[in-house]
């Protein structure tokens, strides 16, 4: 009898506890969503939103994207950037960020208080955070090549240690007379955007004056028949990127950790460039763009090495050229970089020392260019054509006023693309086969540079290889005929893309040297730096 109670008793215990579980498990589901949950989830929705768009509006304008590019603009100053772009990133970023959060919220605090629903909708708004952070980091896993960029970062390579050339432990002989350099970098400009029958991949020619340059001068196409230019290696596919490589023959590579510009005074200390070796030679430097030079950290380089005379927006408001407020696209437009080059180009010549004068180009720059008052509508429905038509004919004027100067007997100009367009529907219908190669034209170099390279084939060569080649065309007689990792173009010396496979080339120039994180740390000292430079 009692044996039975007991079980009885029991089975009424565990009865009652399994209602009460029953009871407690109804009482949650029915209670309201606490708001701190809600919040918690709303700004992870906001954050992984806003960084999921990001990425796919950065892969959405841009044709590819270096991690070495990211990693450097996080590093150097992005003040004065394209307002247009800056606006697009707010408005479609910022929009989808708080178009997810604000639905995000509506729905959850709308239900929060109804039994079952409020728990089921916040439940799947915090899935749907966590799907939308997991699909922006593979997209910029995959998008941004993040994986051979770590893949790089983990593989030690002495490859450059093996093929660099430190200006400062080599003989650089200048002739008696020193020849002026006019350097003019051209925004995006590629010769891609030729015809098939000059070696471009377009239907129809939409550089036709720069081709007729190209032609008429020395693009190192020997007797091909066809247009050539510069490849872009890995750390020069964007703009100051390809304007160190172009002046140091080194790619611009901030190691993960370490920070390029090691002071706030000065940019890679210990490297030599072509500033530093005209300025030692006695040229006064000087660089016009209408743009905002601290942008990239451009001013900080053109001021380390060289010590440039540097004439950007602010120096042309400043000096009245244009009124204090005045901005279009990136600053002022190239047709009044070219009217104040005349200006600058006279005044130089009329100086006693030879002179360096570098112009930097904007108007070509993605997405669609500018359109000034002088472009054409050739290219109908196509506006980035039309600037491109545009700027090749500027340029090519600029070009034919020089030649009529009396100082250009004893000047060399350089045109060059600094690196292919990011723009991706300008491309869109380009091969990936296709080598895509960015505009080079060498115009009255020095005749020794002139006569070496008469006969020679057409040479495969990188935008790094126009260091040296910069120095020869002015008559400089470098020992070995390399200099950084670039080649002398008018020497019989291979280039680095002669001797071995591009992909080769790239996975060396990807993966981790400690003689470019020494440089780019600040602790390399060429041997010649004092030569070249004051210490600091």
């Amino acid at each position: 009898m009692s044996e039975q109670m007991n079980e009885h008793t029991e089975e009424h215990i565990e009865e009652n506890q399994g209602e009460s579980k029953a009871e407690s498990k109804a009482a949650a589901i029915a209670a309201p969503v606490k708001v701190w949950k809600i919040i918690i989830t709303l700004v992870m929705l906001l954050v992984f939103t806003f960084f999921t768009a990001g990425v796919f509006w950065a892969l959405g304008s841009w044709s590819y994207l270096e991690m070495d590019e990211l990693l450097w603009h996080l590093k150097s100053s992005m003040k004065d950037a394209n307002p247009d772009m800056i606006k697009s990133f707010v408005l479609i970023v910022g929009g989808a960020a708080f178009l997810a959060t604000a639905t995000g919220a509506f729905f959850m605090f709308n239900n929060r208080k109804k039994p079952g629903k409020g728990r089921l909708v916040y439940r799947i708004t915090t899935l749907a955070a966590t799907a939308i952070l997991l699909i922006g980091l593979v997209s910029a896993f995959l998008g941004f090549n993040v994986g051979p960029f770590l893949k790089g970062y983990m593989t030690v390579s002495t490859f450059v240690e093996d093929h660099y050339v430190d200006p400062g432990s080599v003989k650089l002989t200048f002739p008696e007379k020193k020849r002026n350099l006019v350097y003019i970098y051209i925004e995006s400009m590629e010769t891609t955007f030729m015809d098939e029958e000059n070696g471009g991949a377009f239907p129809k020619n939409v550089i036709p004056e720069l081709t007729t340059l190209a032609k008429e001068n020395e693009d190192f196409s020997g007797d091909s028949g066809v247009r050539n230019g510069g490849i872009s290696l890995p750390g020069t596919i964007w703009t100051m990127g390809a304007i160190f490589g172009t002046t140091s023959g080194l790619p611009l590579k901030t190691p993960l950790g370490q920070n390029g510009m090691s002071a706030s005074d000065d940019f890679f200390p210990g490297v030599i460039t072509m500033g530093d070796i005209l300025k030692k030679e006695g040229y006064r430097n000087r660089l016009l763009m209408g743009s905002a030079s601290d942008f990239g950290g451009c001013a900080l380089y053109y001021q380390s090495h060289g010590d440039f005379e540097i004439h950007d927006l602010y120096y042309a408001r400043k000096v009245g050229r244009i009124p204090k407020d005045y901005f279009e696209f990136w600053g002022y437009e190239d047709r009044k970089l070219f009217e104040y080059a005349r200006e600058e180009a006279l005044e130089l010549a009329a100086g006693a020392e030879p002179f360096q004068l570098v112009l930097q180009t904007m108007d070509t720059h993605f997405e669609d260019g500018y359109v000034c008052p002088e472009c054409t509508k050739e290219f109908k429905g196509n506006i980035y054509a039309n600037v491109m038509k545009c700027e090749s004919r500027q340029v090519t004027e600029f070009v034919r006023w020089l030649q009529q100067q009396d100082f250009y007997e004893n000047t060399t100009i350089i045109i060059t693309g600094d690196h292919p367009t990011m723009d991706k529907n300008f491309t869109k219908d380009v091969p990936e086969s296709y080598q895509r190669k960015t505009y080079t034209c060498i115009i009255n170099p020095a005749d020794a540079a002139d006569t070496a390279n008469k006969g020679n084939e057409k040479r495969v060569f990188s935008t790094m290889d126009l260091f040296p080649t910069a120095l020869a065309a002015l008559g400089v007689t470098i020992e070995g005929d390399r200099l950084g990792l670039g080649t002398n173009l008018y020497s019989d010396q291979k280039t680095l893309t002669e001797q071995m496979e591009l992909s080769q080339l790239e996975e060396e120039l990807n993966a981790r040297s400690v003689m470019l994180g020494d440089m780019y740390g600040g602790t390399y000292v060429s041997p010649g730096i004092g030569t070249y430079k004051d210490d600091k």
